[in-house]
């Protein structure tokens, strides 16, 4: 008998997708815009190439000099060695120091997507599943003064007492093999609020839609077993790990209407919903699902959402304790009142350039293919 199930994990980027390394990128710094595209800059070749001597003097001056400043017009040419990768887009401001959010990759430049992002997805997935199925209620005796560990309770309660009988310890992805420099894109972003207006812009790498990630997801069978259960240490939530697929589209559907509602209801936002609605009537067949991966999910998609809305005096309860909200708001004001999107850029009738909500972020099709 197997102690394991295998799966391949194909995901495709149905919209543009950013998971952040944690670092931003300086303009003529870390990289450079020229002639519509964002080029990565290697520092240490262009200071190597303005060296024709070892002068300690020259070395010092050259290193206070932004490195994009030391290059000129016919150095931009992407088969140099002052350019690690040359992606397609141009952050919005081009001034000295302006940042980019930074996609992970690895240490060759090459993105991937990591197991943890998907596993989370997956994690979220499943909580929002277990919560009609063990028929939880909302209880603020069961939240936990500290946001970040407020919702313990209810994790123990659907995973597992404790970490060694969390049964997602039977669940591992991997990462991904990582893909080329030529899938990334430079992206622009907004926060968009209720009324349309736009706050917060964010400039950052990401992974364009189309683009295609390989990885391997395995369960655990031994950790759900007889066996693990002579030494207390069966897991429950078998069924939940082996129907992934139905459980993630159920949700999916859930989280595209609520957003592209949402997004119907802001007149410059008509073609996010498009797309948000155009995701949701996907053909799909069993072993294929929808997920929401990234910057770009918003509150709903890291917490328990719509199961923690049925009850909306629970709601309020929680929205003030935690302060989740900024600024003024009234009971029974819309939560969240905001969505992320990629945003582009249109000449309006006076000549000024506008932007307009283009884009949901971070939805991918994956297909799970059991190995036999």
């Amino acid at each position: 008998m197997d102690t394991y199930e295998l799966y391949d994990l194909k995901v495709t980027t149905l919209t543009p997708l950013h998971i952040g390394s944690g670092r931003e990128l300086l303009n003529e710094y870390d990289y450079a815009v020229h002639k519509g595209q964002t080029w990565r800059l290697n520092d240490a070749a262009i200071l190597d190439a303005q060296l024709v001597e070892d002068d300690p003097k020259i070395a010092d001056r050259l290193a206070r000099i932004p490195p994009a400043q030391l290059l000129s017009d016919k150095d931009f040419d992407p088969a140099k060695p002052f350019f690690r990768y040359v992606i397609k887009g141009i952050p919005r401001s081009e001034e000295t120091g302006a940042q980019v959010s930074e996609q992970l990759k690895d240490t060759f430049d090459h993105p991937f997507l990591p197991g943890s992002s998907l596993k989370g997805s997956l994690r979220t997935v499943i909580a929002w599943t277990a919560w009609n199925e063990l028929k939880l209620k909302a209880s603020p005796a069961k939240l936990k003064p500290r946001r970040e560990w407020a919702g313990q309770g209810y994790e123990q309660e659907i995973f597992g007492k404790d970490p060694n009988h969390d049964f997602l310890r039977a669940l591992q992805v991997s990462d991904s093999k990582a893909i080329g420099a030529e899938e990334l894109i430079l992206l622009n972003a907004r926060v968009v609020n209720r009324g349309g207006t736009m706050a917060a812009p964010v400039e950052m790498e990401a992974i364009r839609a189309n683009a295609v990630f390989n990885c391997t997801l395995k369960v655990d069978l031994s950790l759900l077993s007889e066996w693990a259960e002579k030494y207390d240490l069966k897991l429950r939530g078998k069924d939940w790990l082996v129907n992934l697929p139905k459980l993630a589209n159920v949700r999916a559907q859930q989280r595209l209407k609520s957003d592209a509602d949402w997004f119907k209801a802001v007149e410059s936002a008509k073609k996010v919903a498009g797309f948000l609605q155009e995701i949701a009537n996907a053909n799909l067949s069993p072993t294929q699902f929808i997920l929401q991966l990234g910057w770009g999910t918003g509150w709903e998609d890291k917490t328990l959402g719509s199961r923690l809305q049925e009850d909306s005096s629970f709601m309020e309860r929680i929205i003030a304790d935690y302060r989740l909200t900024r600024g003024k708001r009234h009971a029974g004001d819309p939560f969240p009142k905001s969505r992320r999107a990629a945003i582009s850029f249109a000449k309006g009738a006076d000549g000024k350039i506008e932007e307009m909500p283009a884009s949901p972020m971070g939805w991918a099709l994956v297909e799970m293919t059991k190995r036999t």
